[in-house]
């Protein structure tokens, strides 16, 4: 294995283990391509916002191109043995595979003790023990419920969010595994006992000790990033600092993982021994602001040499870029940003503003590549047209292409 890789091998590496390269569908995949894409990345990042489409269904489109996303859906809502995945907090809520539900029970049990941040939400669950075993009975008795359907819900107050005591309950619940996601109704969580949702052969699994558990979801985040630092691979699935310093130096004695070093990076890295080295890397796709090859800013500066920062959290007036600004990977590289809204009504895909790196030698060719991955993506949505609506330069020459 080598110890050394230029920042070039270390980019190549980090597309392949995202399972970007591969041919892209213009035809709807199935649940049969969707399923190797999903598991590639390990996990789908939940979000509210939906200006374009819910977050989560971006990521497995940019990687394998067109799919049905209903598919999607009765994979990680539906109920009896179609259930694939499941939902919980990982990095940030998400939705996983089923067969990491065990490996997450370590996260389920701290959340139970109010171990680290958890504390706040069981000191409220050990406050108000009554009042949340009665939820838990409640559902039990009745069925899914969301929040707000609760016999008693309470008013919205206290340092959660503003949660009612409901929510607040049934969140400690969620955390600490005695609740789950039976479904969402548009996007608002609706709760259900876990043995009614997960499989029964998942929920028998037995649960691996914690340094076990965090051994395999440590190497899991090194495999899905390919070459990464320590804190790279820690924010995969947000694990703890020093439990896995621990695990990382195992899976190195065991061979899993080797320790590397990358031109220009100043940290230490992790290269998967099972790697992918590509000789070339150069897909074409737009990315969500929550696509696992972007979500850690700090690694997609040092990857792609490219600033990128959430903008709808931001009052209009600060904004530089727009509020839903995807990054546009041209041919391996992060090229442009573009701001994108989806006119549901009109039927058209708006594009509010188009940027191009600086640097950047020749624009006319990302922008025909851009042009045509907006068209696919309209396709994809439903949409029946691309309206650039910008009279910037770039996105003049960008309409050209367009039409």
């Amino acid at each position: 294995m080598r110890d050394v890789l230029t920042a070039e091998e270390a980019r190549r590496i980090a597309l392949a283990a995202q399972g970007f390269g591969g041919r892209r569908n213009a035809e709807l995949s199935s649940w049969r391509q969707i399923a190797p894409a999903i598991r590639r990345m390990g996990l789908l990042q939940l979000d509210s916002v939906n200006v374009l489409v819910r977050s989560h269904y971006l990521p497995t489109y940019s990687r394998i191109g067109a799919y049905d996303r209903a598919a999607l859906d009765a994979r990680a809502f539906a109920g009896g043995r179609k259930r694939a995945m499941f939902e919980y907090w990982a990095h940030e809520a998400s939705l996983l595979p089923l067969d990491l539900h065990p490996w997450m029970r370590w996260r389920m049990r701290r959340a139970a003790a109010g171990i680290g941040i958890y504390s706040g939400i069981a000191k409220f669950a050990i406050e108000n023990r009554d009042y949340v075993r009665a939820v838990v009975d409640e559902i039990g008795r009745r069925g899914p419920l969301a929040a707000s359907e609760l016999d008693d819900p309470g008013t919205r107050s206290g340092p959660w969010w503003g949660w009612h005591k409901g929510k607040t309950a049934l969140e400690y619940l969620f955390w600490a595994g005695e609740v789950t996601t039976g479904q969402r109704r548009g996007f608002e969580r609706v709760y259900d006992l876990p043995e009614r949702v997960i499989p029964s052969e998942i929920g028998a699994a037995a649960t691996p000790d914690e340094p076990d558990a965090i051994r395999a979801l440590t190497l899991a985040g090194a495999r899905a990033h390919g070459v990464a630092t320590e804190v790279d691979i820690r924010d995969y699935f947000r694990l703890p600092n020093a439990e896995t310093r621990t695990a990382l130096r195992e899976l190195v004695e065991e061979g899993a993982l080797v320790p590397v070093r990358v031109d220009g990076w100043q940290q230490a890295a992790y290269l998967a021994a099972d790697a992918e080295i590509p000789a070339r890397a150069t897909p074409t796709a737009l990315l969500s602001p929550f696509d696992p090859l972007v979500w850690h800013r700090p690694r997609t500066e040092r990857i792609f040499d490219f600033h990128y920062r959430l903008e709808f959290y931001t009052p209009e007036p600060k904004r530089t870029f727009g509020y839903f600004v995807m990054p546009f990977l041209h041919r391996g590289r992060l090229e442009a940003r573009v701001d994108l809204k989806a006119d549901r009504a009109a039927g058209r895909l708006r594009v509010l503003g188009v940027f191009a790196e600086e640097g950047l030698r020749r624009p006319d060719a990302m922008l025909e590549a851009l042009a045509a991955e907006l068209r696919h993506l309209a396709t994809w949505l439903g949409l029946a047209d691309v309206d650039v609506e910008s009279g910037a330069p770039l996105a003049v020459i960008l309409k050209g292409y367009s039409t």
